[in-house]
């Protein structure tokens, strides 16, 4: 009796292994694509100093086929510099605000490959620099 057990208990895990396994191989895969230059502009500071943001950015793709794309259609720095000029001090330093910004650029850019493309392609924005003066 104890080596049935055992039996059924070993063909369970098995089986429980398969099947996460196979999660596993159906996970999805997504491609990162840099935007370059790094982004380094003014942001709304203080009258009494200049107040600049630079940030490095990487764009989460929805699958590896679409770098190709992102290459070709290189989304333009211009709509994130953009979003960075018309943010104040107390936003661009703060990590809410960060966020604010970052979920602006994603929709910017989404929207922009959309016009372009015909699909976002971009499934998240992600700041890999991120410094504030």
């Amino acid at each position: 009796k104890q080596n049935i057990w055992l039996m059924t208990s070993l063909l369970a895990l098995l089986s429980y292994h398969n099947v996460v396994n196979g999660q596993e191989v159906s996970r999805k895969s997504y491609a990162y694509f840099s935007l370059e230059p790094e982004i380094v502009t003014n942001y709304l500071g203080s009258s009494a100093k200049n107040s600049f943001v630079r940030v490095s950015i990487e764009l989460m793709l929805e699958n590896p086929d679409l770098l190709e794309v992102a290459e070709h259609h290189s989304p333009n720095e211009a709509a994130t510099i953009e979003v960075f000029g018309s943010r104040g001090a107390e936003e661009v330093s703060s990590l809410s605000g960060r966020e604010n910004i970052r979920n602006i650029c994603l929709e910017k850019l989404q929207k922009l490959m959309l016009r372009e493309t015909g699909s976002k392609i971009i499934k998240d924005v992600i700041f890999t620099k991120y410094l504030y003066f």
